[in-house]
Order: structure tokens, then C-alpha cells, then sequence
């Protein structure tokens, strides 16, 4: 049977990875981003991809969204939410305000919002299943991240509320914690806590490893194959839990 999934900022990096897992299984899949030119290039590359513009920062912009989603699926199955931005990197007395609330209306309101509309439709399909992306940041505390970390650490709650509150909908909720995940989104964190530490970028990366039992970054092909199977019936008992993807991370 064909699933409709709806996969937030899926036009490049982990969301697109997630796009691709279940259009390679012959789900129906839409995902919307806030850059056009990524979006037309993932539809071009992932035949039968549909997709849609939307910031995730915009109430307004999220319910049109997800109605768009639903109409051109004919409903929504799976929800996995995986819009979010880093925000900054600095101390928290040197944070500007704006800047936190950024990261707070995108990362953590931005999810309550997507969920909040596509729960009709998720109730709708008799089995519906959300995914909310978190970060290892949602079990560490991090130094000189703490929009970042907030968020992450909220949407953990987030999402035991939704298992709980869902399961009598037979909807099941997960959450996945990726460590260090290997892309050009890695490379600016690194970039950042460089600037913040006066440290190089290559001490940084190396220090990041160092607290890992597997010294490597993160395949993002590897946090879509976790998703999949999160949305698979296999996993039709696993619900309100958090599963880290990091390489046995032991700390920030």
C-alpha cells in the first residue's frame, strides 16, 4: 500500500535523504523547503517528489502547506518533522534576543505547528506515524549553543506528549538524535565554535570526535534508514521514544 509522507525541509541535506528512502519504496512523498532553487533541483533528482515553498517560521505559511500537502497526497500517513535551523553561536549573554526567538519560532513552534495541522489527517489514516528530528543538543547541554539546545531539548518533549496523547489514534511518535552529521551543515558549526574558541576549525573537528566510541560523522543516508524503519510497521510497537544516532556520543 502506498504512504503519503510529508517531510519538512526535505530539498537537500537529512530531509532529502528521508525523501528519497521512501520514494525508493514507492511511497508518495511531499516536502516543502524555503529555497526554491534546492526544491526544483531535489524534484528533478527524485522523480514524483512533490513539493512546496514554506518557512517554517510562519504560521500562516505552514497551514497552507500541509493543506496543500494533504490535497495533492489525498491525506498524510507520516509526518516527519525536519525543518530547524542552528541559530547562533556565542555565550549566552552574548546572544541577541532575536536571534534566540528565531531559533525558538522555527525549531521548536514551527514543529508544533506543522503537527498541530496534520494531526487531523494523520487521525485519518488509522495508523499515522510522526518523526521529529531532535539532535544529540536534545540530551547534552552545549556551550555557546543554547537556542539550539532549548529547542532540541523541548521537541523531546514534545514528542512524548504527542505518544501519549495520539496513541489512542493509533498514531505513534518518535523522536531521532543525530550526533555529528557528515555535510555542509557540519562544516559551519564548526566553522562557528572555531570563531567562538579562537580555536581551528580542524582542532574543533577533532575535538568533536573525541567524545564519540565511533570516530566518524554521521551518514545521513543512515538517519533515513532509521526513519523508514521508525514508519515501518516493524516498528508498529515503538512510540514516546528518543533514539540517538551519534556513534555512541558521551558527551558534547
Amino acid at each position: 500500500m502506498t504512504r503519503k509522507i510529508l517531510v519538512t525541509a526535505g530539498a537537500s541535506g537529512i530531509g532529502k535523504h528521508i525523501a528519497a528512502a521512501f520514494i525508493a519504496a514507492g511511497d508518495d512523498v511531499y516536502t516543502c523547503d524555503i529555497n526554491e532553487d534546492a526544491l526544483q533541483s531535489a524534484a528533478a533528482e527524485l522523480k514524483g517528489l512533490k513539493t512546496g515553498i514554506c518557512d517554517i517560521g510562519e504560521r500562516a505559511a505552514i497551514e497552507r502547506m500541509v493543506a496543500d500537502a494533504a490535497k495533492q497526497m489525498g491525506g498524510i500517513d507520516v509526518l516527519v518533522n525536519n525543518a530547524g535551523i542552528a541559530g547562533p553561536t556565542a555565550a549566552v549573554k552574548d546572544i541577541d534576543p532575536d536571534e534566540w526567538e528565531q531559533v525558538m519560532n522555527v525549531d521548536l513552534t514551527g514543529t508544533f505547528n506543522v503537527t498541530r495541522c496534520a494531526i487531523p489527517h494523520l487521525i485519518r489514516s488509522g495508523k499515522g506515524v510522526i518523526i521529529v528530528m531532535s539532535s544529540a543538543a536534545g540530551r547534552f547541554g552545549y556551550a555557546n549553543r543554547s537556542p539550539y539546545a532549548t529547542a532540541k531539548w523541548g521537541l523531546i518533549g514534545f514528542t512524548k506528549t504527542l505518544s501519549i496523547e495520539l496513541g489512542e489514534h493509533n498514531i505513534r511518535a518518535n523522536a531521532i538524535l543525530p550526533g555529528a552529521v557528515d555535510g555542509d551543515r557540519i562544516q559551519r558549526v564548526f566553522e562557528g565554535r572555531a570563531k567562538a574558541t579562537g580555536r581551528s576549525v580542524e582542532e574543533i573537528k577533532a575535538l568533536s570526535m573525541q567524545n564519540q566510541s565511533l570516530q566518524y560523522l554521521v551518514d545521513p543516508a543512515d538517519i533515513a534508514a532509521l526513519a523508514f524503519f521508525l514508519a515501518s510497521d516493524a516498528a508498529k510497537s515503538i512510540s514516546g521514544q528518543a533514539f540517538p544516532i551519534d556513534g555512541d556520543m558521551q558527551r558534547n
